[in-house]
């Protein structure tokens, strides 16, 4: 199965992208992240409109797509790691999951999501957010190998 991040922002030199990188080093898995970026000066549901058309137009055709967003379902880490060893048993090939920008998705990017899930009912920075799927997706994976990092 291919992983993909698609997320909203160019992710520069940072603490942030320190994590993303020692994350991804130690996931097994294959993690593709592409960036999406509207540089025009708009905003409000301008942005969000195409916003969601770069997104949209990023996904994979057949993709099983996961939205992050603060109205979605909470998931325990364990819970995380069995949807997506389902996933991959029903061999799914594509498994993407989007970070969409500060203003939200447009409301046809939540109708191609399959799932909407949330970190929590706080706000995040989108940086963060990166790093912090990136340590769900190597958790994921220990938690299906057996291997002692996850305590539940």
């Amino acid at each position: 199965m291919n992983l993909g991040i698609i997320a909203v922002g160019r992710l520069k030199k940072s603490p942030e992208s320190d994590l993303v990188n020692t994350y991804l080093k130690r996931c097994p898995w294959k993690v593709d992240i592409t960036e999406v970026e509207e540089r025009r000066p708009i905003t409000g549901a301008e942005r969000m409109v195409r916003e969601g058309d770069l997104i949209l137009k990023a996904i994979p055709e057949n993709a099983v797509v996961i939205a992050l967003d603060e109205r979605g379902r909470e998931m325990r880490s364990t819970d995380f790691a069995y949807k997506i060893r389902d996933w991959q048993d029903q061999g799914v090939s594509n498994l993407v999951i989007l970070i969409g920008g500060a203003e939200g998705y447009d409301e046809r990017v939540k109708d191609r999501a399959d799932m909407l899930i949330s970190f929590g009912i706080m706000t995040w920075p989108h940086m963060m957010v990166r790093a912090m799927l990136c340590e769900q997706l190597y958790r994921a994976s220990t938690i299906l190998a057996g291997h002692p990092y996850h305590k539940d």
